[in-house]
């Protein structure tokens, strides 16, 4: 009787939470279903049933084709910078000098800089006539002219890699410093004495303890970074010539920009289902290292 009394008192105490998360998740989720099986408009009529026409419309298009290689070749490149800054910053921030506690505290400015603030600095930095890269490169002897490296296809993209791997390298930084602590003091002495180099030290000594949070970093930065949307609407709005238009901004696009309501539906559940495979191999993936670690 007691055992029975306590799971109705759990289920009583999670009720709010879970009238919230049906009524936030749950209907609009199943609203966006039902609504990407037609052909409705933004504003209108509700359109009619067109079954998977919209789903087949949007795989086979040549625009959802370019925008997923885009989208992946953004997240690949700006994650695996994000992973090798973060820890070279990380294993420096490690040791001992002065002034590494007003180190630490100023890497963590460019994470906790709002991300619409972060992409605003960097589009100026990048203006063709005033930005601060073009007069550094010039004064350098590097440029003989300023550029429009947020207008031009083949250095867009690039750029917005630039900015993304500013803002958010200090978060795999702090994990993997948060992991160093754990490196017991005695065996890295211990490798030391027995003559290791740095990078001996590193690959068989530290990465073993790095390598568990490092992992949780790639799936939160992997994640984030292809369904990335707001850095890339505020630099280049997915232009030019849509060379870095990402899934979320093609999805913005068709469902508001172009009404097309119930494409812009079924687009956005195909990056839902993409993003769920993707957390779900990497879950895999992180059982798999605990299991071996363990």
């Amino acid at each position: 009787m007691s055992g029975t009394w306590l799971t109705t008192r759990a289920w009583l105490l999670m009720l709010p939470l879970l009238v919230v998360m049906i009524s936030v998740i749950g209907w609009p989720l199943v609203d966006t279903v039902g609504l990407s099986f037609t052909d409705a408009k933004l504003v209108g009529t509700e359109g009619s049933f067109v079954g998977i026409d919209n789903y087949v419309k949007m795989l086979s298009g040549s625009n959802f084709q370019r925008t997923l290689i885009t989208t992946a070749w953004f997240a690949i490149v700006s994650v695996a910078a994000e992973m090798v800054i973060g820890v070279l910053a990380a294993l420096l921030l490690n040791q001992q000098f002065r002034g590494r506690t007003a180190l630490r505290a100023l890497m963590i400015l460019p994470w906790a800089l709002p991300t619409v603030v972060n992409a605003t600095l960097w589009r100026l930095i990048y203006n063709p006539e005033y930005g601060a890269l073009n007069a550094a490169l010039m004064q350098l002897g590097l440029l003989d002219a300023y550029r429009s490296w947020l207008g031009e296809p083949g250095t867009a993209l690039a750029a917005l890699i630039v900015a993304d791997c500013w803002k958010n390298f200090p978060l795999v930084a702090l994990i993997a410093l948060a992991a160093l602590q754990a490196v017991p003091r005695d065996i890295t002495a211990a490798s030391l004495v027995d003559g290791a180099g740095p990078f001996a030290r590193f690959r068989f000594v530290i990465l073993p303890y790095l390598a568990g949070p490092l992992m949780v970093a790639l799936v939160l930065r992997t994640i984030e970074a292809f369904k990335v949307f707001d850095i890339i609407w505020v630099m280049t709005r997915g232009g030019p010539a849509n060379s870095t238009r990402t899934l979320s901004i093609l999805v913005y696009q068709e469902a508001f920009s172009f009404q097309r309501a119930g494409s812009g539906a079924s687009l956005a559940l195909i990056v839902t289902l993409l993003v769920t495979l993707l957390a779900a191999g990497y879950a895999a993936l992180v059982r798999k290292t605990a299991g071996s670690a363990a």
